[in-house]
């Protein structure tokens, strides 16, 4: 039996801003490619560190981490972030103090995105993020095949703790089922087939079921990254970027120079 109660979660309740951009003003039916029955974006990882989430509530910023090891595993140059420039990232956002062990609160992912956007983990930024529907199985299969992934939040039950699969349990909703009752975790999806999604957390991938992701999901985001693109990946077909582009100036201000969204025009 897995027993994954001594590891920490760290995702903050979800914060929704209506400056945030929502995907579905973006996808284009009319040229999006059929989504395939199953999709995988981790065959070519191999292994996923920790990056500090069995002792600190940075699940936020590891989930960053892992999809940045996936981004690049697929392009050809693997980088895998250290457990240092994890925590450097989590430390900006939230005000960890590594040095006393203070101000470990977990995160919000609203918050880690636009550092993630702004300023990046070791380098690595993000084009851009726009919320999709928790509850639209579309949209998530639609994020993993076009950008390699998906951000999400689920408010896992206690349940949880001691499942192989995470799957919503016999009680139902209530008792050890009742959302939220463990904690809130921040994860990246990384597959997903007819029967749920792949997840990374806490070192290993972990299998979801769909009718756990539409009960415990409370947030998810695509998130659009140069390191994606870079891999020859087919990852903007079928997405507005100049639609995007063109919010996103029109969020950030007129002062601002062109997004770094044109910077995946190319994959």
């Amino acid at each position: 039996m897995a027993d994954h109660s001594g590891m920490r979660l760290g995702k903050n309740a979800p914060r929704h801003e209506i400056r945030t951009l929502q995907m579905a003003q973006y996808l284009r039916p009319e040229v999006l490619p059929a989504l395939p029955e199953s999709q995988e974006w981790y065959d070519k990882v191999g292994t996923w560190p920790m990056m500090m989430n069995d002792r600190l509530g940075d699940c936020t910023c590891a989930a960053a981490g892992h999809f940045i090891e996936e981004w690049t595993a697929y392009a050809g140059n693997k980088v895998i972030l250290s457990d240092d420039q994890i925590v450097a990232g989590y430390s900006a956002i939230t005000g960890y103090d590594a040095r006393t062990g203070t101000n470990d609160n977990g995160a919000v992912e609203l918050d880690v995105l636009k550092y993630w956007k702004n300023t990046g983990f070791a380098g690595h930024r993000i084009a851009a993020f726009v919320a999709l529907e928790p509850g639209s199985l579309d949209h998530i299969r639609a994020s993993v095949f076009l950008f390699g992934g998906c951000y999400i939040g689920v408010a896992l039950p206690v349940s949880a703790q001691t499942q192989g699969v995470w799957a919503v349990p016999p009680c139902g909703l209530s008792g050890r089922g009742a959302p939220g009752s463990w904690g809130g975790h921040a994860v990246p999806v990384v597959g997903y087939d007819a029967h749920g999604v792949t997840v990374v957390t806490w070192g290993a991938l972990k299998r979801m079921t769909w009718g756990f992701w539409q009960a415990y999901c409370d947030e998810a985001y695509a998130v659009l990254s140069p390191d994606w693109v870079s891999a020859t990946n087919p990852a903007v077909n079928g997405f507005d970027l100049d639609q995007l582009d063109e919010d996103l100036l029109a969020v950030a201000g007129a002062g601002l120079s062109k997004p770094l969204a044109s910077a995946c025009r190319e994959g």
